[in-house]
């Protein structure tokens, strides 16, 4: 499944949560906006507040203690400002923490993974590239999609180092860009891959660029939508979703642990939104101990 399903008791109502309370979506860095962009088309009546890690970004070169320290310090974070919901829009993230997080949260989670069911069920070649984090490839989650639908489907699995880090300076079209996505999807095509799995939120702003090495040829799978619904069905089932009348959305809220200024870039060139981005400091154990280091 493209995102995260809820978790056993969503059925039941969260005591004394108003339907206006926001929703919090958080990424290492600024690739959830494409989730927030889908949620935003879906759920226009939430408000919404988003959190850039953007300081101990990317997580996909960290160890999966650092991530889940940081997931659930950020998630705690969220949950004080008064979140009825978190969506952890980041791949790495959900492959290595979800499980933690849900166990220490009271508000109901939405995780995301690589749409690998999608393009099992899509791929006419039975040839499907994924462009994902070297720690969202070796996540057990990852491995137990791949062996849950890809039975009959050969799925050629490339780590996008560099990616993360192009998007993060809002480097979505350069020529050095382009050279290392052909790079990695040119050996897809001669392999005779015609699906592409977008397997980080990040990926999805690299869209143009993967359009004009692979044209027509492979079909791009980004699963921020099906997320959307998933958040959707969540909201619902817990009684909390936000309707017209409860009251008109704010504006999002925008929060980064590093200065902001690619986050509110970005969000210019996303969304058409001149937004103010505040600075934030969220410590947990983790970055204790590297701020505590000698220099």
């Amino acid at each position: 499944m493209p995102a995260e399903s809820p978790c056993s008791n969503a059925s039941i109502a969260l005591p004394g949560v108003a339907s206006r309370a926001p929703v919090g979506i958080f990424d290492s860095g600024l690739g959830g906006l494409s989730v927030l962009r889908a949620v935003r088309a879906q759920l226009p009546d939430e408000a919404l507040l988003y959190v850039a890690d953007s300081l101990y970004a990317p997580y996909g070169e960290r160890d999966d203690d650092f991530i889940a320290d940081r997931t659930l310090a950020i998630g705690e974070w969220l949950a004080r400002q008064g979140a009825k919901a978190l969506i952890v829009a980041c791949n790495t993230a959900t492959a290595q923490s979800i499980a933690l997080v849900r166990e220490k949260l009271s508000i109901p989670l939405v995780g995301v993974e690589p749409g690998i069911k999608p393009a099992a069920l899509q791929s006419k070649t039975r040839v499907a590239g994924v462009l994902a984090t070297q720690v969202t490839l070796r996540s057990a989650r990852f491995q137990a999609l791949l062996e849950r639908y890809a039975a009959d489907c050969r799925f050629i699995c490339q780590p996008g180092h560099g990616l993360v880090q192009a998007v993060e300076r809002c480097d979505v079209g350069s020529t050095e860009l382009r050279a290392l996505l052909a790079s990695y999807l040119e050996p897809m095509l001669a392999a005779g891959a015609d699906t592409l799995v977008l397997g980080c939120t990040h990926y999805p702003f690299l869209d143009a660029a993967i359009r004009d090495i692979v044209g027509d040829r492979m079909a791009l799978i980004d699963t921020s939508v099906a997320i959307a619904r998933q958040l959707e069905r969540v909201l619902e089932q817990h009684g909390v979703r936000a309707t017209p009348e409860t009251a008109g959305a704010p504006p999002p809220r925008f929060y980064s642990t590093d200065n902001g200024t690619h986050l509110r870039q970005l969000v210019a060139t996303l969304l058409n939104m001149d937004a103010q981005v505040e600075r934030v400091l969220i410590p947990s154990r983790r970055t204790a101990a590297l701020s505590s280091q000698p220099a």
